[in-house]
């Protein structure tokens, strides 16, 4: 399920105009009908591959939570990822500019995952800026948390899959409901819900895309005019998507 079918439409805003409406949570907006899904899942045998070399090496970056749902989760649940862009050098990395691509430029890890990258170059994006593979070999989960608190901000960006083994998650904090993602790509309100991941058995990832969506893309996109980072929820729900 991607929304609940039931929303309140205080003006009427269609695909690419200004939209206020009160978004219901959890939902998220699927992609998979923007992508090439067959392609993203053949990926899966070569994305596993080189992932399970970085976890020989051991040498990656743990996933952070800075705004977690509970106050007593930890901020480094144990979770590695991979940076396949970085911010150039001599620019402190602040989580609000993932979306300044100017900022950001490939490492040596793209090469690795070149095929990765030249299916990331073929998604509806203008231009790109973080790139990041969150993986998790040792059954850990990803506490509830938010991406970051200013609601006059929406990231354009695209989380993916290439299998379905990774228990992601939105959920609703004020109900417990959760709603979990059922294909292998999602776009999401990051600050007015929180999201996570249950913990699995053996390997498990997914791969987040930031940037900007290029025009003809965001032509489809009812922008929330008042709280733009509800605008993936209230996609979702204005196509009153029930699975």
């Amino acid at each position: 399920m991607e929304a609940r079918s039931e929303y309140k439409r205080v003006s009427d805003g269609g695909p690419g105009n200004s939209s206020s409406v009160s978004p219901i949570y959890p939902s998220y907006k699927s992609f998979d009908q923007f992508i090439d899904v067959s392609r993203l899942r053949s990926l899966d045998a070569y994305i596993s591959d080189r992932t399970k070399r970085h976890i020989i090496r051991d040498c990656d970056d743990y996933f952070m939570n800075q705004h977690c749902l509970d106050t007593d989760a930890p901020y480094m649940p144990g979770v590695r990822e991979v940076w396949l862009t970085r911010t150039v050098p001599g620019t402190a990395y602040d989580y609000l500019d993932i979306n300044r691509t100017e900022l950001w430029e490939e490492t040596a890890a793209a090469d690795e995952f070149a095929l990765l990258m030249d299916f990331i170059y073929d998604l509806p994006f203008e231009s790109r800026g973080r790139i990041l593979l969150i993986y998790d070999e040792g059954g850990r989960s990803v506490p509830a948390h938010k991406d970051h608190e200013a609601q006059h901000i929406c990231h354009d960006f695209i989380w993916l899959r290439t299998n379905l083994r990774k228990p992601f998650y939105l959920l609703n904090q004020n109900s417990g409901e959760r709603l979990y993602v059922s294909g292998y790509s999602a776009w999401f309100d990051t600050v007015n819900q929180f999201h996570g991941s249950d913990a699995a058995d053996g390997l498990t990832f997914s791969i987040r895309v930031d940037g900007h969506f290029n025009e003809e893309f965001k032509r489809q996109i009812p922008y929330c005019s008042g709280n733009a980072a509800a605008t993936p929820s209230i996609w979702a729900m204005g196509e009153g998507v029930i699975q």
